[in-house]
């Protein structure tokens, strides 16, 4: 598709795009970073908009001075709390829908008790890691509002991740996106992060198909 062809050009030059959306929205690039950091974070069926990528490189112009840090942390700090939050009532309002339907397949009341005790033991766990991994931290709100993971729990715990993700992918960017031998080489470097960041998933993945093959 099109679209996803775009989404990785815009991720794997991000440098230059973002570079572009900062000379023609000037003070609009933060409304735009808000909604796009709220949308991966947020909705279950945009979990492959840039995040980690994303905040690097808008730490990176930070340094440069074309971007506010102080602004950049406050805006997308919330924009990840809220998107997380925005997941976790969808996934409340749609679970209690699915599973009343005795009938559907490979959905039940068991599955959705089972996600509840998971959550309950593991949930802070799970929601503060997952927010540096993508793709699991666009479904692990979702999943915690359909196993009615406690809020108050998930609040806690979705503000620590949140304010830690930002903090630790837009201040590397700040000060070390920079340096010369990143500029040279900021597709490989942008590469590295999205490797990296997928690499808990991966193995995770295929620890669990071993175990369940053996």
């Amino acid at each position: 598709m099109e679209w996803i062809k775009y989404i990785i050009d815009f991720i794997m030059h991000i440098d230059v795009h973002l570079g572009a959306i900062i000379k023609n929205y000037g003070l609009w690039t933060y409304l735009i970073l808000f909604l796009i950091i709220f949308c991966e974070t947020g909705l279950v069926v945009t979990p492959i908009l840039p995040g980690d990528s994303l905040l690097f490189a808008a730490g990176t112009f930070a340094a440069l001075g074309s971007l506010d840090i102080a602004w950049l942390f406050v805006l997308l700090s919330l924009a990840a709390i809220a998107g997380d939050t925005v997941n976790y009532w969808i996934g409340s309002f749609v679970g209690p829908k699915i599973f009343q339907k005795e009938k559907i397949r490979f959905l039940n009341k068991e599955h959705l008790e089972r996600t509840h005790q998971f959550y309950e033991k593991y949930g802070g766990k799970t929601i503060v890691i997952a927010r540096f991994m993508p793709i699991i931290r666009t479904f692990a709100p979702f999943v915690a509002g359909i196993g009615s993971m406690t809020y108050w729990k998930f609040i806690s715990y979705n503000v620590i991740g949140g304010v830690a993700w930002i903090a630790i992918c837009m201040f590397a960017g700040y000060y070390f996106g920079n340096l010369t031998f990143v500029k040279k080489n900021f597709p490989l470097v942008i590469l590295a992060i999205v490797i990296i960041s997928i690499l808990p998933g991966v193995i995770e993945f295929l620890r669990h198909k071993y175990r369940k093959n053996g």
